[in-house]
This record gives structure tokens, sequence and C-alpha cells, in this order.
């Protein structure tokens, strides 16, 4: 029995929207733009990202490696290493997430105005 057309497509948008939950997520931002240079370990990255939790971290983490976009590898020392590191789609995710961030960066003025004009309106009528 074929499906509806429109079925394809919001079954895709679902899919779609999930992956977008993921990669829109501040911290999987950070993690992606503090793995760019060179792979690190757990807690250099928690150090270097700042305000995040060791729950959230981990939690940022396994989504991240589930979606084949940061790998882990783990040495056999005692205790054990832990680093990860940006796969190939990792990577090709960092290009369009420092796009964004050169938009904001050129942006952030006027939107900071914007804001402060809108909050008066709102806050005058």
């Amino acid at each position: 029995m074929d499906m509806p057309a429109s079925h394809g497509v919001t079954e895709r948008c679902r899919r779609m929207s999930g992956v977008l939950t993921v990669i829109g997520d501040k911290w999987t931002v950070m993690i992606v733009m503090v793995l760019i240079a060179r792979p690190r370990r757990f807690n250099e990255i928690k150090r270097t990202i700042g305000g995040i939790s060791q729950q959230m971290l981990t939690r940022t983490l396994k989504a991240l490696e589930r979606d084949g976009m940061v790998s882990r590898t783990v040495y056999p020392t005692v205790p054990p290493q832990v680093e990860y590191a940006l796969t190939d789609l990792g990577l090709s995710l960092s290009r369009p997430l420092r796009d964004l961030g050169a938009w904001a960066g050129a942006h952030l003025e006027q939107i900071d105005e914007n804001r402060l004009r809108y909050d008066g309106e709102k806050s005058a009528g």
C-alpha cells in the first residue's frame, strides 16, 4: 500500500527536528567549537566551557557520540583516560556553526538595540 506523499515529508521533518534540537543546543555549539582545534579530555572540555554541569556535559557528549559527530577514545591507563574528538561529520557541522557565530557577532549591536526598543515599547504600553 502506498503512503500519501505528505507522510514522507512529515516523517522527514520530524526526524530533522530531532537533529536540529541536538545541534541547536547551546552546549552542543560550545562543545563543537571547543573540539575544533584538537581532541580533549572531559575535564578540559568542562573547564574550557565553564558553567556546564558534569551531568549536562556527559549527556551532550553522549548525544553527539550517538549521532556520530564526536568520537570517544578510552586509553588503558589507571585511571582510564577518555578523549573526545570531532568526527568528519562533527567537523562538517563546525563550518555552519562558525558562520552562524560570525553572523551573530556582526549583528549583535543591532539585535541589542532592537531588544531594548522592543522591551521599552512593551513596558510603556
